[in-house]
């Protein structure tokens, strides 16, 4: 291999890793911002919002650690770091799960219904535009590497988008229309994405393929 094929891929490499950071720290702040206004608003579907962000931080350090390793040599299978972390997502997705439905359900029991979903609607936009971006950069340098691992994380990235989605539209109803237990149907919403990547992840943690699978991306 060239020094020149040699100096490109170590770069495509490496602003794969610069992608997963870039990834983590959104979803950090995203995270700290949507559990506050969640709870400040009484909005279900925001705060749970939030706290899928966080466990997409747990997710993502071991992606960019797994990304770190594939830059400094060659990589077959998930390490301990890598297994471990996913196991601890996927709990963390699943006591998610239950948390929103548990939360949902006492909502429309109680007739509660959040003060604003303003704050919900511009954090979605935000964060549709960036997973966008993330997940056809992602999707752009996998696929010069030739790795099925990057592009699985950049189709990982599009659940995030479409999860967005799932905000956005339940925010926007209750915001123009005030259509009650539309924020507890959004939170469920989240918690069908969050039960399904908590199966994947743990999915992911029992298979030796790098890849991993993310259903409806």
């Amino acid at each position: 291999m060239s020094e020149t094929i040699i100096f490109h891929t170590n770069k495509l490499y490496r602003t794969a890793w610069i992608l997963s950071i870039i990834t983590i720290i959104y979803n950090l702040i995203e995270g700290i911002v949507s559990t506050y206004y969640g709870s400040t608003d009484e909005t279900l579907a925001l705060f749970g919002f939030g706290i899928d962000s966080f466990v997409e931080v747990l997710s993502g350090l071991g992606i960019a650690h797994m990304v770190y390793r594939m830059k400094h040599g060659s990589v077959d299978q998930k390490d301990g770091f890598e297994k471990t972390a996913l196991k601890i997502t996927g709990t963390a997705f699943y006591f998610l799960t239950l948390g929103l439905v548990a939360g949902a359900l006492m909502n429309i029991i109680n007739g509660a219904n959040p003060e604003s979903t303003l704050v919900g609607i511009i954090i979605s936009v935000i964060s549709i535009l960036t997973m966008y971006v993330l997940f056809k950069e992602k999707l752009r340098i996998g696929r010069a590497l030739d790795s099925a691992p990057i592009i699985s994380d950049a189709n990982c990235t599009k659940t995030c988008f479409y999860l967005s989605f799932v905000l956005f539209g339940s925010s926007v109803l209750y915001e123009s229309f005030g259509i009650p237990y539309v924020d507890a149907i959004g939170s469920l919403g989240i918690a069908w994405y969050a039960f399904k990547e908590g199966r994947e992840a743990f999915g992911k943690a029992q298979s030796k393929n790098l890849s991993c699978d993310c259903d409806g991306c």
